[in-house]
């Protein structure tokens, strides 16, 4: 698991819904940490320094472009 680094942080388990998919389209390796204990308990979320996007270190630049596509194209009404 050292090869696994954090490239994002989430408060909700909602919020990874989108991500988690486009990971799994991909075959890209990745676990998030903290999904269970905030998905139970939505306001330790904080408590636990939130849900942590863990990757290998090989596909953090592939992944770094997909996050900043989904950030840009962001669209809030």
């Amino acid at each position: 698991m050292e090869a696994f680094k954090t490239i994002a942080i989430f408060n909700y388990a909602h919020e990874i819904v989108v991500i988690k998919h486009l990971l799994e389209q991909e075959s890209i390796a990745f676990f998030f940490e903290n999904e269970n204990l905030v998905s139970v308990d939505p306001f330790s979320s904080f408590a636990y320094g939130g849900i942590k996007l863990k990757i290998h270190q090989n596909d953090f630049e592939k992944v770094q472009a997909l996050l900043d596509h989904l950030n840009n194209n962001l669209k809030i009404v």
